[in-house]
């Protein structure tokens, strides 16, 4: 399975996750959408949830996208590819720790292979961060129920438990 990222530039370079990746060959950055290749997008704002069933229709590629909250709704419009959604996770870098949603690119890439049953490539992405261990701690046991799951709406119906939890 391969990594491409959607890459906007338009945060603080020292703390991007997703040129890190790049320095390290976890995965290609993407400065221009034509360029990005058919895949598995990660879009928060995708009507459907990430779930197991998503990894064929994606030919082995996952897609995220680098950018502002604000732009990647207007972003996700004009990409190729089969757009899904994470389900709840819970952030480990050190800007948003213990946020739910409000992952990185590496923690999103990371999340979605396990959910794709691909935890070795998860552990691989998130190698070059300190905080990458953590990040697998913190969710394993829902990222473990969401790859065991069939379809969107089993990994919706996890969230749930997962959500109400939180209240």
């Amino acid at each position: 399975m391969e990594c491409h990222v959607y890459y906007e530039g338009d945060d603080d370079p020292d703390k991007c996750t997703a040129r890190r990746l790049e320095k390290f060959d976890k995965a290609t950055l993407y400065r221009s959408m034509g360029q990005v290749p058919y895949g598995v997008v990660l879009n928060p704002h995708a009507e459907r949830a990430l779930s197991p069933a998503d990894a064929e229709e994606g030919l082995g590629t996952l897609v995220a996208l680098d950018c502002s909250w604000e732009s990647a709704e207007a972003a996700s419009f004009s990409m190729r590819g089969v757009h899904r959604a994470l389900p709840f996770l819970v952030a480990a870098n050190p800007i948003n720790y213990g946020r739910p949603f409000r992952l990185t690119t590496a923690e999103a890439l990371a999340g979605a292979a396990c959910i794709f049953d691909e935890w070795e490539l998860a552990a691989d992405v998130l190698e070059p961060f300190r905080w990458g261990d953590t990040f697998l701690t913190l969710n394993e046991e829902p990222l473990r129920r969401y790859s065991e799951c069939t379809d969107s709406g089993e990994v919706v119906a996890v969230q749930e438990d997962y959500l109400a939890d939180e209240e």
